[in-house]
């Protein structure tokens, strides 16, 4: 068998080895493989384990901090969430409102407030031009040489 030659098995690669080592290395060896192995079966084992558990903490953990960030809207009680008394919702039965009403009513006045937001961007324009104007009024003021009563003099920091 020449030198440059692999060898033709796996097996005569450990045969040769453990021809070379000692008895007691081997052992080791055999040993720290086993403790290895172990090893592996352990990390598939916790992988598998966070695998199916995982996507539920992951869900329970999305829908809590949605539920946190959700707007509460006073005098709308969810119908889902039971009362103190353990019934579902006993304020409803005694206004008489069903929830489609309490629904309807949180949306119309959802659609108000964007009605009155829009607005008031709508008008933003108009009060900046206003407010620029009275500035440009101050600052024309301010440059006036005339004599001007102490009272509306600003203090300067000095």
């Amino acid at each position: 068998m020449a030198l440059n030659d692999p060898p033709k098995a796996l097996e005569s690669r450990v045969d040769f080895r453990g021809a070379e080592c000692g008895p007691g290395e081997s052992e080791r060896e055999e040993e720290e493989l086993e403790n290895l192995e172990s090893d592996v079966k352990k990390m598939a084992q916790k992988i598998l384990e966070y695998r199916a558990t995982l996507p539920d903490q992951l869900k329970h953990t999305f829908a809590t901090i949605l539920s946190a960030q959700r707007p509460i809207f006073p005098g709308f009680v969810s119908v889902s969430e039971p009362g103190p008394s353990g019934k579902a919702n006993p304020d409803n039965e005694s206004e008489g409102t069903t929830p489609m009403e309490e629904e309807q009513k949180a949306s119309e006045k959802v659609h108000l407030l964007k009605e009155k937001i829009s607005s008031n961007m709508s008008a933003m324009p108009t009060v900046l031009k206003r407010v620029k104007e009275c500035i440009s009024k101050i600052d024309e003021l301010d440059s006036y040489s005339g004599i001007i009563h102490p009272a509306f003099k600003r203090k300067r920091p000095s």
